[in-house]
């Protein structure tokens, strides 16, 4: 490498992987065009080599383009978490907390908890991540997550709350329309919402329809919060964690003694943020909130 290589270097550099084209990328920094271009000649002359290629697609990433990737946006979280401790201060319940959750519980279960620890701390800020997929703590993308697997690294402090049980549901106006199932059996006759794509809810879809195809359901989306508003709105019957969807005056429980699944429960942060008075607040809260959910009718 002839030159120095500087983080915001790095930063258009992402911006193009992500983009996939120099015009996408300059839109997405504010940037003009001309300067995203030298920019990144600027780089691969530095690092004396080519870092995409153009295809039909636009812009594509060499092999070492994609493995600059991951150091990459390390730095970019890096860059994150310092503006978010620099924004902070010292001691004080104030400042930044970005927080991972599913999005079923970014929607339906998380929102009043925010609120009322914002009534109790009126400085603090939260960024709200929604992903279905693990947030890397150990990389700083958030400073808190609520994960429905055991993490396994010993640098994460956790708490484990009760499991959230699954069960049936659909609306009032779909049970009127089609009837009550007395058993699983029954459920072939109905109109069932199920996922699309995800491998795990896939693996429970396929155990739930006994043999029928996938193409047998009447509605199919990977997002949880999509699938709680279609058995609202009587498009057929939906799994949900039980406690919320209980007490949603608009649905009733099919099968109620039928637990489709025990869904784990973990609130996640990394130990060297334990001290950090904002995030334990945060910490502490989806703790408290999320085993009163829990429990509750």
């Amino acid at each position: 490498m002839s030159k120095r290589v500087t983080w915001d270097d790095q930063r258009i550099f992402l911006a193009v992987i992500d983009t996939g084209s120099l015009a996408g990328a300059a839109r997405q920094l504010g940037l003009a065009h001309p300067t995203v271009r030298a920019r990144i000649e600027a780089l691969e002359d530095a690092l004396g080599t080519v870092l995409f290629t153009r295809s039909a697609q636009g812009l594509a990433p060499t092999a070492l383009a994609r493995s600059l990737a991951g150091p990459a946006r390390a730095m970019a979280r890096g860059a994150e978490l310092f503006g978010r401790v620099a924004a902070s201060p010292p001691g004080g319940i104030a400042g930044v907390v970005r927080l991972g959750v599913s999005d079923f519980t970014g929607v339906e279960v998380v929102p009043p908890l925010l609120a009322r620890l914002r009534r109790e701390h009126p400085e603090l800020r939260i960024e709200l991540v929604l992903s279905n997929a693990p947030a890397d703590l150990l990389g700083q993308e958030v400073d808190v997550a609520v994960r429905h697997m055991e993490p396994s690294q010993g640098a994460l402090v956790m708490r484990r709350l009760p499991p959230v049980p699954l069960g049936f549901f659909a609306s009032e106006d779909y049970l009127r329309r089609r009837g009550h199932p007395a058993s699983r059996a029954d459920l072939a006759g109905h109109d069932l919402i199920g996922p699309d794509r995800n491998p795990s809810d896939l693996a429970l879809a396929a155990e739930l329809l006994s043999g029928r195809p996938l193409s047998s359901l009447a509605l199919r989306t990977d997002s949880h919060p999509a699938q709680a508003a279609a058995a609202r709105a009587g498009l057929g019957i939906a799994v949900l964690p039980a406690p919320g969807a209980e007490a949603d005056p608009r649905l009733r429980r099919v099968l109620p003694q039928d637990t489709v699944a025990l869904l784990p429960v973990h609130v996640v942060m990394h130990g060297n943020l334990r001290a950090v008075p904002r995030v334990r607040v945060v910490f502490d809260t989806l703790v408290q909130g999320l085993e009163g959910a829990a429990a509750a009718p």
